[in-house]
């Protein structure tokens, strides 16, 4: 089992818990507790951009960079 390390130049994209405000319209804040991203297809397909777990798009997940 070989691990890839990434060059000192790459960068790893991750994206966890989920920040949509669900109780925006009633002025409240509230989220669903989702902790990961997880998409809902393919890669290269409109539900990649989709979260398996919450349905939410991917914009409203934290974006990590390491």
């Amino acid at each position: 089992n070989e691990r890839k390390i990434p060059d000192k130049d790459e960068r790893v994209v991750t994206y966890e818990e989920c920040r949509k405000n669900h109780a925006a319209s009633i002025g409240k804040y509230a989220v669903d507790g989702c902790c990961e991203f997880m998409p809902a297809g393919d890669e290269g397909s409109s539900a990649a951009l989709r979260c398996a777990a919450c349905s939410c798009h991917r914009n409203f997940h934290k974006k990590v960079v390491r």
